[in-house]
This record gives C-alpha cells, structure tokens and sequence, in this order.
C-alpha cells in the first residue's frame, strides 16, 4: 500500500480469513445450483459471495470504453473477455473495485440490484471457466528436476545440461481438463513387466499427483510471428492452482523415448478462479539469478516471481482429519511464466485465448 492512501474496503463483509478480499477479485464460471439447465455465468469473488458479472453487465455498471458495448460477460466461458487483452482486464477490474467499494451507492444501496448480482457461494457451482484449446505442461522448477535426476540417474548429472538453458516442456491433453473436485477414476494401462512375463495391463498401482500453478493465455499472437519476452506479460491473464495426476508406473513404462502418453492424459484437476497478475503485483519477488545467463530471446528486464506459500493436504478414506505432506512457494520457481509464452512461441507456434501452460511440479529448496 503505498504511502497516505487509504486501504480499499468493500461494503460487503470479507471475513478475515478470507481468499477473496476486494484486492483480489479473481474470474470464474458459475451455475446457480439447483439450476441444472442454467447457463454458466462469468463471475468474480469477493468475500463469501459470486458477483454476477451478466447481471452487472446488464445494468449498465460496465460503462468504460472497452466494455460499455461488450458482450464478454454474457458469454459462458472467459475465453471472450481474455482475448480482449490487459487494457480490457484493467477496466474491468477498476470498474469492480470501484462498484464494491463501501463508498460507492450503486449497488450498496440498491438492495433489488445488488440481490440480483451478489449470489452466496453456498448456492453456486463453479464451473470450469475456460474452453482450454491447448494445455502445454513445462519442467521449471530447478529443486524438482534434482530431485527427479537424483532420482531416475544418480548424483552425477542429476539435471541434463539443457534444462538451464531452456523451458522444458511437452505438450498435453487439453480435453481432460477438469475443474477442482471433479471426481479422478483411476485410469488403466501397461505397466513394468515383471522378469520375462508380459507387460501388466491394468488399473495404474501407483497413482500420483503434482503441485503446480498453470497460466491462462489472454490475447493469442499469428502463427509464424514469436511473442517478444517484454510483452509476455501482456498475454497472460493470470494463474490457476493446479494437480497434474500422474500414474507414475504407465508413466514409466512407455515415456523412453517421446514421453508421458496415457499416463499423463486422464485428468488435470484446475482451481475455479482465475487470479489477475494485476491482483498479484503486490506479490512480486526477484525471480532465481540464472546460471548460465539465457539466450537473448529468453533474458528479461523484470525477472519476477511471485512470493505464494503453496501447500498440498491429502486426507485418507479411513481418516477424519487431513495431513499436509507438503509446502512450498512459487517464488522457487527458476523459469518465469513470461519465459514460458516467449519461449512457447519462440519457433512461431501460435498461442490463443484460453490456452493453459503449466509450472510443472513445485518443489522448494528443502524437504517440508
């Protein structure tokens, strides 16, 4: 907060604990529950509440340049909104904060409009808010690759030369992507065979999960025409929490020699809201120093991170009560988002609204 000004509050009551105050204000996708045959609807959180951006938009609340004549909110995903760019994302958060705030009347004393528009999280169903069209999943995190190397080839070269001096990743399967809480099944393949016997075929015996954080993909850029690493940014309109699911034993038996298949392609679990990079400024931390220094299309002015303790709990079927098994923090991260798109489209590929691309794991610098 910078010096004299005055901490933004909302008239509606934020509980104290809550991941939804009025600097935030991430984007999501909702369905009234009770009303299946509803159309999702884009939406914002503050507090315990899902603001109704079509009821909003209806009443005539967007009223900037950009929006006023807009229909992105009436659409039923995001993919509209975020492909009108950071000056449309700018407006629209400004003009949230604004019709939330406790000293603006427009909704606060209006009590038909603000029912209208403010719906009780008790009473929605998030939805997935995108129409993902391609999901690309990298390997940016320097503890995670040790650890993996140490793993699968030992401590002499426990991460390949390439990785530090380039984003690795491969591409995965956008049509399994699903929305937290979406019940997982258990997905069959080939596994190790066992001395000369064939190869197991059946449900996978080691089924994994991996803490990451995906970018969602606003404005797109031509096929052929690379996106510059000083306006990445400017193509990416936030990040999501997410759990790659991973059945680590049909993983291992077909990756040698092009990569995860089926053991990567069942299910990728995604967070409902979609926090702005705008609303994450506020967490920006210097970025790991990069040993040896990237290759000019990948070296950036503003190499930032941002500092976001991440936890994983797992509850067992037999037990009451979940345990954490494990805490780290994004800041760790040594490949920046913005280096992912620049290096993603480097060759021409050509990224569009919706697109998703992931961290891959998140691992910090010690065991927790």
């Amino acid at each position: 907060m910078a010096e004299g000004k005055p901490l933004l509050r909302s008239f509606v009551e934020v509980p104290r604990d809550s991941h939804f105050p009025i600097q935030n204000l991430p984007f999501g996708v909702f369905r009234r529950r009770g009303q299946p045959e509803g159309p999702p609807r884009p939406a914002t959180a503050i507090g315990d509440f899902a603001l109704d951006l079509a009821a909003v938009s209806a009443a005539g609340l967007f009223d900037g340049p950009l929006l006023s004549a807009s229909p992105c909110f009436h659409q039923e995903t995001l993919n509209m909104f975020l492909g009108l760019g950071r000056p449309a994302w700018k407006e629209a958060r400004a003009t949230l904060q604004k019709i939330l705030s406790a000293d603006e009347p427009v909704l606060r004393d209006n009590e038909a409009l603000r029912k209208n528009c403010l719906v009780p999280m008790s009473d929605v169903e998030m939805l997935l808010p995108i129409t993902v069209g391609d999901y690309t999943d990298f390997f940016c995190s320097v503890h995670h690759a040790r650890n993996c190397g140490f793993i699968f080839r030992g401590p002499q070269t426990p991460v390949n030369p390439n990785w530090f001096h380039l984003p690795v990743g491969y591409h995965g399967r956008a049509s399994s992507v699903i929305i937290s809480g979406t019940d997982i099944i258990r997905p069959r393949g080939q596994g190790h065979p066992t001395g000369s016997a064939q190869p197991y075929f059946g449900p996978s015996q080691k089924l994994d999960f991996e803490l990451e954080m995906a970018a969602i993909v606003g404005p797109g850029n031509e096929l052929g025409k690379p996106i510059d690493i000083a306006d990445a940014e400017d193509h990416i309109f936030g990040l999501v929490v997410m759990n790659d699911w991973s059945a680590r034993d049909i993983q291992a038996w077909e990756t040698i020699p092009l990569g995860p298949f089926l053991g990567k392609s069942f299910s990728t679990s995604v967070s409902p809201w979609i926090v702005t990079l705008d609303a994450l400024k506020p967490f920006a931390c210097e970025a790991p120093k990069q040993e040896p220094e990237p290759l000019p299309y990948l070296a950036e002015k503003n190499h930032i991170n941002y500092d976001i303790p991440l936890e994983a709990w797992i509850k067992p079927k037999e037990q009451s009560e979940a345990s954490v098994v494990t805490k780290t923090n994004f800041k760790h991260m040594y490949w920046t988002v913005t280096q992912q798109l620049a290096h993603h489209t480097v060759n021409g590929c050509n990224l569009r609204p919706g697109d998703m691309f992931a961290t891959g794991t998140l691992s910090g610098p010690v065991w927790s």
